[in-house]
This record gives C-alpha cells, structure tokens and sequence, in this order.
C-alpha cells in the first residue's frame, strides 16, 4: 500500500515536471486570432511581458518586462498602482487595478516612444492572425483608435472584436415642418439649421469633425455641441472656422472643424452621441433646382500616423424659380404684354412683398438681409416674361398693381404654389405642374355714344345756309 501511494506520488510528480517544462519548451510560439475584425482596419501587436513559464490548469504565469517596456513597468505611474514587481523582476497584477486605463497607458507609451512592434496587418477580411509569436502578455491596438485587448499567449488565443468605427450622420431642418432630414428647401437670404450626429465608440482618439459647405450657403461663424443631450464646454475641443479672413486654407476644403481633446475622448463609452449643431445663410451664389446646394461632414480617427474617416454624410438645400408669361389674346394668338407691374408676397392681400434684385434679362432674385438695390415692383418688357429666382418651397401671391394702359387690372392675387421638388401649381390631373405661370389681361372697348347730337347739327345748319346763299348770289346775277 505504501509503495503504491510512492507510485502515485510519483507519477504525479512526473506529470506536473512535464506540464512545466512543456510550458518552458525552447522555442515555443503562440499566436494570436482576432475575429470579426474591421476590414480596411490595421491592428499592431506589441509585447509588453515575457512568459517565462505557465500552468494553465493552475492559472500559474511567471512574466517579466521585455526591454523595450521595462522603464514602463517600473515607473511610478505604473509599479504599485497597476502591477507589482518583486525583486527578481516578475510581474503580478495588482487586485483591483483598472485593466483598461493600464491599456491606455500602454498605447500612449509605445506612441510616445516610438516603440517597436511585434508585427501590424491590415485586415482584409473579419479574421486577423498573428502567428509565431514568442509568448508573453500582449497589447493590440488598431486603427480604429480604440483599443483592442490585452491578452496572454499560452500558447494561443482568440480575441473578439468588439470595437466599431465611429458613425457620423448629417440632417438639416425643414422649416415648414421642423423635422430634420436629408435635404430642404429655402428662400435666399434664410438661415438654415445644421445637425451632425457622432456616435462614438469607447476608446475613441483623435475624434476631429470636418464640415465643408458650398459656395451658396455661407457659415454662420459658430457651433453648439452637446453629449448625450448635455452641453459640452468648449474647452473639451477646438473650433477652427477656415472663413474667417488670414485663416489658413485646410488641405482638404473644409469650411470648419471641431478637433475634440484627447480627455474629452478618454471619458467616451460606446453608442455615446456628439451632437453639433450649426447654422448657414443661404446665399446669392446658390444653385437654383437642380443638384441643390451640398452640405458634407465627416469625422476622422484613430492613430495620427494612420488617420481613418468615416463616410461622408452630406444634406442638399435646395432653391426653386418661377417663370411669368403676361399677355393677351390678339384672336387666338397670346401676345406678350409690356408695362404691367406685379409684386410678389407671401400675403394673400399682397402686404409686405418680397425685396428682389435685377440681375437683367428679366431675371430677379430673391434679396439677401440688409442689401441694396432691391425693388419689390416687377414691370414687364415686350417680351411679357420675367422669372424670379431663389425662392422657398411655399405659397406665393403675385398682385398686379398697375395695368398696360387699356387693359384691365386683374381683380385680385395669381396664386403660385411651388410644392416638392420644385414643381409649380401642381394638381392631382396635372403633377409636374406648369412651365410658366400664365396671366391673361383682357383689354376694354370703346363704348357707344349715347348723349346729344352734339356739334353735328352745326355742321348741317352750316351746309344748307351756304348751299342758300351760293343759290341767292347766282339768281341776283340773272336777273341783272
């Protein structure tokens, strides 16, 4: 019994020997698998500790510092508040240490210092592998700015992805209703209201906001940004505005930027929202109809030496015209009309009309605030057309304030609704609405006399007393 307890003993003995020594094998590697890596995204291994030996099964690890991390272990900012570190130098984890902030301080360290690494791909599918790594504890950190996992080899392990990249998405309101959407209409001369959404991510770096307008819409000069509906102070972030005179001109275009601190970044958890918002004028410049006038954001990322951006997110404020044919019916021809004055409001009564500027060829455009050289009156030319540019999906009154001299003066406004996408006085029988809005001035006639004989009687009275006379004269002639 004895001997058999030796046996026993021993043989366990022999097992643990082997289990440490397999640990301890020269040469051994490890690898390390990251699944659902984000494609176009690079991850870069560093190693922190060496793994001189390990008992998985006892969750026994004897590590020490690599040289190139050794200075960073054993600082104060690191030694007794994340790890300890015993005379022979093997490193233990400190209980209640904060795996996450060691992480952080880990990424700052290699940035800083230029610390070589263990190896860098750039992921072209969900699953990144790094193989024939010496073993030891490893950081792996990517480009997407936040940090990936701190783990050990022993000899091999699976990481899971857990980051995403950050999320930028632009909308612009809708004065008519208040909602924000993809796109809008307005007058020329309106303020129109911006709002970026950016949904973070934890670990986020070098979030920087790029915003570029085009030339119809002018910035308004300033931003408000919130987190999570909460105002965020502007010492938590830069604001460059690229318009203002002697500012440097961006290499990429942009009108504004918002670089967000790095502090700012450290407290940010994942699905936070960054809201800013800001305004721009709608201007003289803009792009009447067609691909309207483009608003674009984007957010950069990540490693400085690596910089990635999330897509495009654009809005599109749109402006619209109209086109005004007055005339009269010459029998069945239409015959253009000069000389009748027209002012256009938003009043059905015609009060308060717009201020517009001549721009020639009967074109006018709706007047920016505080310019000079607008009229309200329109008068048309021979042609009888004129068009006014720059307006605001919304209801219009075109009122004719004065008439060509013998026509008629309509008796009230011409409606002129303009509705989505531009299209002018459209019905359910007619949706794409009309070219040109058509005015009809019928002229009067002169009406029939229906007083005295007037000055006729004179004339007649006149004729016979002359015919009387002229037969007096020859019969005296005779009768000498």
């Amino acid at each position: 019994m004895k001997n058999t307890k030796k046996l026993v003993g021993l043989l366990l003995a022999l097992v643990m020997v082997f289990a440490v020594s397999a640990a301890m094998a020269e040469g051994e590697t490890g690898s390390i698998t990251i699944n659902d890596a984000v494609v176009g995204q690079t991850y870069t291994l560093y190693q922190i500790l060496d793994l001189e030996s390990y008992n998985a099964s006892a969750n026994a690890y004897a590590y020490k510092a690599t040289t190139a991390w050794n200075t960073f272990i054993n600082s104060d900012a690191i030694k007794g508040t994340y790890v300890e570190v015993d005379a022979q130098g093997y490193v233990t984890w400190k209980d209640g240490a904060d795996a996450a902030a060691f992480a952080k301080a880990t990424q700052k360290y290699a940035k800083d210092n230029s610390i070589a690494n263990q190896g860098s791909v750039t992921a072209t599918t969900t699953t990144v592998s790094f193989t024939g790594l010496d073993l030891g504890y490893y950081l792996v950190d990517t480009t997407l700015g936040t940090l990936c996992s701190l783990d050990t080899t022993n000899p091999n392990v699976t990481m899971e992805e857990k980051n995403e990249v950050p999320t930028n998405v632009k909308t612009v309101e809708e004065d008519s209703t208040g909602n924000y959407g993809e796109k809008n209409d307005a007058d020329i001369g309106q303020t129109v209201n911006f709002k970026s959404t950016i949904t973070a991510q934890a670990g986020a770096e070098n979030y920087v906001f790029h915003d570029k307008m085009s030339e119809g819409l002018t910035f308004g000069g300033s931003v408000y940004v919130t987190l999570n509906g909460n105002a965020v102070d502007a010492s938590n972030y830069t604001f460059t505005d690229y318009t203002v005179q002697g500012a440097t001109t961006p290499t990429d275009g942009c009108t504004f930027e918002v670089s967000f601190k790095q502090n700012f970044c450290d407290t940010l958890a994942a699905g936070n929202e960054i809201v800013i918002s800001y305004t721009a004028t709608l201007n003289e410049k803009a792009v009447i109809a067609g691909d309207g006038n483009p608003n674009t954001s984007k957010v950069s990322y990540g490693d400085s030496s690596n910089t990635k951006f999330t897509p495009d997110s654009q809005t599109k404020t749109y402006t619209w015209d109209v086109d005004v044919f007055k005339y009269t019916m010459n029998g069945e021809t239409e015959t253009a009309l000069a000389d009748a004055k027209f002012t256009l409001s938003k009043n059905s009564d015609g009060s308060n009309p717009i201020a517009l500027v001549s721009e020639g060829n009967n074109v006018y455009r709706v007047a920016k605030t505080g310019e000079t050289g607008t009229v309200t009156e329109i008068t048309t030319d021979a042609t009888g057309k004129f068009t006014i540019k720059g307006l605001d999906a919304d209801t219009y009154y075109l009122t004719e304030t004065a008439a060509p001299a013998g026509y008629n003066k309509l008796a009230g406004p011409v409606t002129i609704v303009i509705g989505e996408n531009g299209v002018v006085n459209g019905t359910t029988e007619a949706p794409q609405g009309v070219d040109e809005v058509k005015i009809l001035n019928q002229s009067g006639t002169e009406l029939p006399s229906t007083g005295g004989i007037g000055t006729t009687i004179f004339y007649v009275i006149g004729g016979v007393l002359v015919i009387g006379a002229a037969a007096m004269l020859i019969a005296k002639r005779k009768k000498a």
